[in-house]
């Protein structure tokens, strides 16, 4: 009997794409919440012969290109130490990420669009062992308030058979430090569409990666093919006198949005989003009180890669 409560997942970005990186339990293990594994996903193909009846071909069906995928939650929190990537440091990087550390003061992650890192993914099924190579995914930051801000990460990946290997090493978690509530004591910035003191329900800021699984009679490769990055913001309204959201959703101007939560060096997370573009608004009603959600794009400048970053100090 498999038990849900014993899954888990490592996780090493690979020297070559597509090439083993063998994390282990003792180095690589990141603590996640709603692993969800789909062990195969394939084309598939079958025969159209004419055989003298009606009714499907004799032979059996063809399982092409065939890749794995998996979801999950993690919580948004620091490595606990300024200038130390979090654990989930290679997630981001396989999302299509760049990661620069300060040593000592901060990790940076913002978007690529070259070179971009995998990683290989070991998922426990109780028993079972998932080994997805070639790894890339995308991710979605959410702060709620009054819950745990999240990033959920979907991937896929080069499917290896299934296996009963157990983990190398003890399953320990390092470097990743219980998030903070997001509410008004921690979250010590809140802007948005350069609004400061916005009183924030939500956030939510995806990268909306395009990915692609594609092979050839040589080779197999998830690709990021394309980004565009953007979320939904739902806030107390405020009166249209004093900030006129609705006037921003119509005008095509950008301005800053950044949610800095926390205020103890180690586990502060600094979410950017420097040229919000607001592209609509919407009332809503959260327990009697008039709210107002708006979806938004994050744009880059000409320099690019620049619409998104997300900060560890």
């Amino acid at each position: 009997m498999a038990l849900t409560r014993k899954k888990f997942l490592l996780a090493k970005i690979e020297a070559t794409y597509g090439t083993d990186s063998i994390p282990v339990g003792g180095s690589n293990a990141i603590q996640v919440t709603n692993l969800e594994v789909t062990p195969i996903e394939s084309d598939n193909v079958q025969a159209a012969s004419y055989q003298g009846f009606i009714g499907n071909s004799t032979r059996g069906t063809l399982v092409a290109n065939k890749r794995v995928s998996v979801t999950f939650e993690v919580e948004l929190g620091g490595s606990g130490t300024a200038g130390t990537a979090p654990a989930f440091g290679p997630l981001l990087q396989a999302a299509g990420m760049s990661e620069v550390v300060v040593s000592s003061t901060s990790v940076t992650y913002a978007g690529v669009s070259a070179s971009f890192s995998s990683a290989s993914l070991y998922c426990f099924y109780d028993g079972t062992r998932h080994k997805i190579t070639g790894a890339r995914g995308t991710v979605t930051f959410n702060m709620t308030a009054g819950q745990f801000p999240t990033a959920s990460f979907q991937f896929i990946g080069i499917y290896n058979a299934p296996d009963g290997t157990a983990a190398s090493g003890t399953f320990t978690v390092a470097n990743q430090a219980a998030a903070l509530e997001v509410n008004d004591t921690n979250v010590t910035t809140c802007t948005f569409h350069g609004v400061t003191s916005t009183r924030l329900e939500s956030i939510d800021l995806a990268l909306n990666n395009t990915l692609l699984y594609k092979e050839t009679g040589s080779s197999q490769e998830v690709l990021i093919t394309d980004r565009a990055a953007g979320g939904t913001a739902v806030i107390e309204a405020p009166a249209v006198g004093t900030t006129d959201f609705f006037a921003k959703a119509v005008a095509s101007a950008t301005a800053a949005s950044t949610i800095v939560l926390g205020a103890t060096g180690g586990n502060i997370v600094t979410l950017n989003a420097p040229q919000t573009d607001i592209t609509g608004c919407s009332y809503g009603d959260t327990n009697g009180v008039i709210s107002l959600s708006m979806p938004y794009l994050a744009l880059p400048t000409t320099a690019g890669n620049n619409e998104v970053s997300l900060v560890f100090t």
